[in-house]
């Protein structure tokens, strides 16, 4: 019998991870609801056998981006809002999909419902394409009877997300095209000027000591032109061998203090983060998820390590049986404003429409942050290019002052 392998959610909001047989993805999918848990995502682990296997071959790379899911989520919702059966949206939906490989995923969708299966079961088929956020929540509003309502408020996260996103990576291109600037008109200097500056240097100044910055200067540009390709391994190792520490979990987490210590950048990275977790939160809280199960996988999506411990903690404290604004203000990385407001939330009875509104607001900040963030990377980008170039220039002036020097006291002798 074929073996799965799943990812689920306990009554309790711990995320529990194993292994289990089953004829099929479906089979296995119901012996864990049997067991309590809220199944995540059901992978065979046989690629050749089980349902589930149609869905192994798009599992490589990216099938379809986020600003693409959230189209495809408003189309199926406005399809069932205009009272089409969920079959019959797909259908049409498989007609007018242009993403050959997403279309893929579609078809498969439709055939799980055709089979008698709910669209969450078909979803979890497609781990890499539908996340547990998405997974849940469709879940949720199946159980619920109001799919179409949980599907147009998916789309409406997803389109908040996007356009969140896009801010962040709004503020991030400056100082990446500065950097590559300044890489590219250092690496011509060093190849193209240095060494013909270093010829004058040796026919004018005849065996003279250069100064130690124009000596330090023109060793590395020899060091780049006899060794070219090692130059190029020494920067890909550089940039690969940050990228491997910040894979790390101590280095993400030393990474994600300095971030958010950081003036402006870490104002900037806290809302970004706050308005990410009112978000997801608020969105599956107002879809009918649990409130632990909710926490979870709102844990699981932030990418800033503080404040996914932070929610860590409040999950832990929350199922002990404590409110959710307490712990959120003892863990110091939610500012007063969004805990008094969760607090006023589950006071009222209305902690969905409340997160939901403060992340809002803080879409709203993420625009003026990015304008204040421009503003002070632009001027830092600036001073680091003239600091990296002038230093060159000076370098290769130093000799010229030198050389200057010895002529004039030749030509007074």
């Amino acid at each position: 019998m074929p073996k799965y392998r799943y990812t689920a959610i306990d009554t309790s909001g711990q995320q529990k991870t194993g292994r289990i047989e089953a004829s099929s993805a479906d089979e296995a999918n119901a012996k864990l609801s049997q067991l309590g848990l809220m199944v995540s995502s059901v992978t065979a682990m046989d690629k050749g056998k089980g349902k589930s296997g149609k869905g192994f071959s798009i599992n490589f790379g990216r099938v379809i981006n986020e600003e693409g899911l959230a189209v495809f989520t408003r189309q199926l919702s406005t399809l069932l809002q205009a009272g089409l059966p969920l079959l019959r949206s797909l259908e049409v939906m498989i007609r007018q999909e242009k993403n050959l490989r997403f279309k893929e995923v579609v078809t498969g969708l439709a055939d799980a419902v055709r089979s008698g299966n709910n669209l969450s079961d078909g979803l979890q088929r497609y781990p890499k394409v539908f996340d547990r956020l998405f997974v849940n929540m469709v879940k949720a509003g199946e159980a619920g009877g109001v799919l179409d309502v949980v599907l147009s408020r998916l789309a409406r996260f997803k389109e908040k997300s996007v356009k969140t996103n896009k801010k962040i990576k709004s503020a991030m291109v400056y100082p990446a095209v500065v950097i590559c600037v300044a890489i590219a008109i250092v690496s011509l200097l060093m190849v193209l000027v240095v060494p013909s500056f270093k010829k004058i240097f040796q026919g004018m100044l005849k065996g003279a000591a250069l100064p130690p910055l124009t000596q330090f200067v023109i060793n590395i540009s020899e060091f780049m032109q006899k060794h070219l390709l090692i130059s190029i391994c020494i920067v890909a190792a550089a940039f690969f061998g940050v990228k491997f520490i910040l894979s790390t979990r101590i280095g993400k987490r030393v990474f994600d203090r300095v971030v958010l210590a950081t003036p402006k950048v870490g104002d900037f990275a806290r809302k970004a983060n706050i308005a990410r977790f009112t978000r997801t939160f608020g969105t599956l809280m107002s879809s009918g998820v649990p409130i632990l199960q909710a926490l979870t996988i709102t844990r699981d999506i932030i990418e800033n390590t503080v404040v996914a411990k932070a929610l860590d903690y409040v999950h832990d404290r929350v199922r002990d049986g404590e409110p959710l604004a307490a712990p959120l203000e003892q863990q110091k990385v939610f500012p007063t404003m969004v805990t008094s407001m969760i607090d006023v939330g589950e006071e009222t009875g209305e902690l969905p429409e409340m997160l939901n509104r403060i992340a809002d607001n803080y879409d709203e900040d993420l625009d003026n942050s990015v304008a204040s963030l421009t503003s002070i990377i632009e001027p830092v980008m600036i001073v680091f290019l003239a600091v990296v170039v002038g230093t060159i220039v000076i370098a290769l002036f130093l000799p010229i002052i030198r050389i200057i020097q010895l002529l004039s006291k030749g030509g007074a002798g």
